[in-house]
């Protein structure tokens, strides 16, 4: 089983679009049983949180429910009980850095890096543009899920 953990700043947008996303392509596909699927925050002021509303709306408009989700900080055993860290920008990429040092198992990965362009998934807590984060996010996925199921 992979299991693949996608991190951003508070978990209460990005990341848990990821999470439900990424859930909903794998059962898609039926291979939900591969795969344990999580997210969490690289900072506290969020924790306990359900996902921010306007994601939440995001997400029920393309059929996914992420009822019950609550966020939750990363923690030092994350690193081990994961496979993958998947972030969302390079700000995520400096709070891991100051996690995890050097990243030794290469787990940290930029989730845009499966599409080719490594770029950063907009952070819609400031643009607003949840509709367009959902679409970064879905390609993101997509691809990520295509890379692993290549490596199977």
């Amino acid at each position: 089983m992979k299991k693949i953990l996608f991190i951003c700043h508070g978990n209460i947008c990005r990341s848990p679009m990821a999470e439900f996303i990424m859930k909903d392509l794998v059962r898609e596909q039926s291979v939900a049983d591969l795969f344990a699927i999580e997210s969490a925050a690289t900072t506290s002021e969020e924790i306990g949180r359900p996902v921010y509303p306007p994601a939440k709306r995001m997400l029920e408009t393309h059929g996914i429910d992420c009822s019950g989700k609550r966020a939750r900080k990363i923690t030092l055993n994350d690193y081990d009980d994961f496979d993958l860290l998947i972030i969302m920008d390079r700000e995520n990429l400096w709070h891991m850095n100051r996690y995890f040092p050097k990243d030794p198992g290469h787990k940290i990965h930029m989730l845009r890096e499966y599409c080719g362009d490594n770029k950063e998934i907009d952070d819609p807590w400031y643009t607003g543009d949840f509709q367009g984060v959902y679409e970064q996010i879905r390609e993101g996925c997509t691809a990520l899920l295509k890379y692993l199921l290549e490596q199977k």
